[in-house]
């Protein structure tokens, strides 16, 4: 009589299909996890790609920041990090991500530019503009704080005087508003003009904060003043240039164009040079 004996089975197979089963579940399950908001800036500023950006107070209120190695990329406003990210990925064709902790040295050195107590150099990244564009940029930092210049001003420094209204064109594409002051820039008739940040009244807004007087400067541009003359050094200047505010109102005269300060004996001011 046969007796049927009990063979151990071989479930190592098994085991591994097993395994492998619960291997691939689980690297399934892996696409349903959101990796941590500050994994992806990391891994960013790691390998030195793409532009951080972060909130700045402003006289505008809070503005977006981005920067990068190269420097500051762009100053805007934005409903939400959301909307700012996706415009800065349709102009700037780039990857933008939030800064965890932004450079504190470059806080401070924006917030002291804004309240006016030093002129920091700064560096900026005007990736993508012409030759002729950031020369008007860099003309337009040379402005004083609390001063302003026309179109044709920033034209004839760049040596290029018939561009005016590229000029125009150039500052409305500003790329970093309140830190490169186009804000500082008006007509050539002296009225304010438009302002790529917000309007006539964020250009107003701005003037003041930096202790101009947007009222005064539309009220002379109204009357068609476009120089004060100083009779004690026969200097004429623009109505805002620091040079002519030393001066007492009695020894200031208006002129209506370069021509006529010319005429009277007047010879341009070194500071703001008008002409």
């Amino acid at each position: 009589m046969n007796k049927t004996r009990d063979t151990p089975q071989d479930t190592s197979g098994n085991t591994t299909l097993d395994q492998a089963r619960l291997l691939v579940s689980n690297l399934r399950a892996l696409s349903a996890v959101e990796a941590p908001p500050t994994l992806r800036s990391a891994v960013m500023k790691t390998l030195g790609i793409g532009d951080a950006y972060f909130e700045l107070a402003t006289p505008l209120g809070l503005v977006y920041v981005a920067y990068n190695p190269r420097g500051i990329s762009t100053v805007t406003r934005a409903i939400s990090d959301a909307a700012f990210e996706q415009a800065f990925r349709e102009q700037m064709g780039g990857p933008i991500y939030p800064a965890q902790e932004p450079p504190a040295t470059l806080v401070h050195t924006l917030e002291s530019c804004i309240r006016g107590e030093a002129r920091p150099q700064l560096r900026f990244d005007l990736r993508g503009l012409s030759e002729f564009e950031r020369a008007v940029l860099l003309k337009a930092l040379e402005i004083p704080r609390g001063e302003v210049r026309p179109y044709a001003w920033i034209a004839r420094e760049i040596g290029s005087p018939k561009a005016v209204r590229a000029v125009g064109t150039a500052l409305a594409h500003n790329p970093v508003p309140i830190l490169i002051p186009c804000h500082r820039v008006v007509r050539s008739d002296g009225h304010l003009g438009q302002y790529s940040l917000g309007g006539n009244d964020a250009k107003r807004a701005m003037l003041t904060a930096e202790g101009a007087d947007p009222d005064t400067l539309e009220e002379l541009a109204r009357e068609g003043v476009r120089y004060f003359g100083t009779t004690t050094t026969h200097a004429f200047c623009y109505p805002s240039c620091g040079h002519g505010h030393r001066e007492a109102d009695e020894h200031r005269i208006y002129f209506a164009s370069e021509k006529a300060a010319i005429l009277a004996g007047y010879h341009p001011c070194s500071d703001c040079r008008p002409a």
